[in-house]
């Protein structure tokens, strides 16, 4: 459990040391946009108050996605400390809590998610943008999925 709590730390720190850095440091908040490798890596200026993609941002949804994202990581920890894991399941968890708490802490600071990662390419224009959370979030979430959990399997009873 305590490379859970250390995949966390350091994907909280990354996620809020890049967003100061970027929208803070780099001005990004009055800028709005830029271009750092053009249209491949563009940092562009996103207030994010709904879900993914922006969904549900009309509504006021802040103090539910808070409760969401605690709960789902507290969910997380419960399993993880009841069932145990691989390694890779640890690393997987953290980055899905670290990445949920940056986010957090973006609602709770700001009342929306800072996102400014933009990429697109190859003819491709991506309207949205994300942030270190959010692929931390989205990587936690597949590892959790289909990575192996390190438990062998039980062998099947035959009967003679």
């Amino acid at each position: 459990m305590r490379l859970v709590f250390w995949a966390g730390f350091w994907t909280f720190l990354l996620d809020q040391a890049t967003k100061y850095a970027v929208v803070h440091g780099m001005n990004l908040m009055t800028r709005q946009e830029i271009d750092v490798i053009p249209p491949l890596l563009v940092f562009q200026m996103a207030w994010n108050r709904g879900v993914n993609f922006g969904l549900g941002a009309g509504a006021d949804m802040r103090w539910v996605l808070i409760g969401i994202a605690v709960a789902i990581s507290a969910a997380v920890l419960v399993w993880l400390w009841r069932s145990g894991g691989s390694t890779y399941t640890y690393i997987a968890a953290g980055l899905l809590i670290g990445g949920a708490l940056g986010n957090v802490v973006d609602r709770l600071l700001y009342g929306a998610v800072a996102d400014f990662i933009n990429m697109s390419c190859c003819g491709f224009d991506n309207p949205y943008a994300f942030n270190v959370a959010d692929v931390a979030i989205f990587a936690g979430a597949l590892g959790l999925a289909f990575l192996p959990d390190g438990k062998t399997p039980k062998a099947k009873r035959t009967k003679d």
